[in-house]
């Protein structure tokens, strides 16, 4: 029996975003696989955001709503949607087009799946870099030939994971998950993702990049900070969720990984209290050697911060890391 052919619709939550709005748009009309609806949720815009959807008549859909966040605009977007697959698109973002066709393929070839990603470009254009989140051949490697992760958590320890514009999810999976959380400002996609990952542990995965995500864009709905007691909370969260689900022991690797990598990005902003938070509250995740260290190096913190930018900008300076991230002053934290 042939596999029936999906329908998507594309969500694209916007918030002012006059400036590359036509870009994302343009990237989703592109498709070698079209989308079967696009629509554009305008976050309470107060620029030409609406102006410029609408100039594409009937070719996308606008919903506008007052302004609340990226996670309700895409939430609107899964609500308004009529197809049973959402692919989602940040403004600032642009898919290449071979996205959905390579996507519905993995599908067609693995109809038991709920949940497609893939790799992505990671652009800081300011800089003239780019490159992949992850060099495909160790994603080939990883996946053994194939187009299936087994287990996201695991494969998001190791590095693949994607990102929101590579996500495709059936609908009601989406809904069933719980959607995304409105009350977070950052990590509401993940925190989603991590939600299907224990229901649904498997999800399709391309190697090659399926979207170009653009680094420090001006009025990103998802580039901020936020305190210790947020990823404190979030960790707590989420480590009760997946012993509820029967899949600590795959999320708790992740958890340590994730938060060390919160605490690294920390030392550049000389945020001790931060970190001493989340060491007194996790300490059963890091052995006793970290701890210490850590605490060492918070004893100074503006001391430590000092070395962790200069050595930063050292391996910008001769290009010593491979993967095209943000300068320690705009990181996402």
């Amino acid at each position: 029996m042939t596999p029936k052919e999906p329908t998507i619709t594309a969500v694209i939550p916007a918030y002012n975003s006059a400036a590359h709005i036509e870009r994302a748009i343009d990237s989703a009309l592109a498709q070698t696989r079209p989308a079967d609806e696009i629509i554009v949720v305008d976050d309470g815009s107060t620029d030409a955001t609406a102006a410029i959807v609408r100039s594409y008549g009937d070719k996308v859909h606008l919903v506008q709503q007052a302004n609340a966040g990226a996670a309700a605009a895409r939430n609107t977007g899964i609500t308004a949607a009529a197809g049973d697959w959402i692919a989602f698109l940040d403004a600032d973002d642009e898919w290449l087009p071979h996205r959905l066709a390579v996507q519905t393929e993995i599908l067609k070839h693995h109809p038991e799946l709920v949940w497609v990603s893939g790799n992505a470009i990671s652009c800081s254009c300011s800089e003239n870099r780019q490159a992949p989140e992850m060099p495909p051949e160790k994603i080939r490697q990883e996946l053994n030939g194939g187009m299936v992760l087994d287990d996201f958590l695991i494969g998001y320890l190791k590095g693949i994971r994607g990102n929101t514009d590579t996500k495709l999810i059936r609908r009601d999976v989406l809904c069933d998950a719980g959607i995304f959380d409105p009350s977070l400002k950052i990590a509401e996609d993940i925190e989603l993702w991590w939600k299907i990952a224990y229901r649904y542990p498997a999800v399709g995965f391309a190697a090659e990049p399926l979207a170009i995500y653009h680094l420090a864009t001006p009025q990103s709905l998802n580039k901020s900070q936020m305190q210790g007691r947020f990823y404190a909370d979030l960790m707590h969260r989420h480590l009760a969720l997946a012993e509820q689900f029967g899949r600590l022991d795959s999320f708790r690797p992740l958890a340590t990984h994730l938060l060390r990598g919160w605490m690294r990005s920390m030392l550049f902003d000389a945020r001790a209290e931060d970190i001493r938070l989340i060491l007194n509250e996790f300490d059963s995740l890091f052995p006793m050697e970290y701890r210490c260290w850590m605490r060492l190096l918070t004893t100074f913190p503006e001391t430590t911060a000092a070395g962790c930018r200069a050595l930063s900008k050292i391996i910008r300076r001769f290009h010593l890391r491979r993967r095209v991230v943000l300068p320690p002053a705009t990181q996402q934290q």
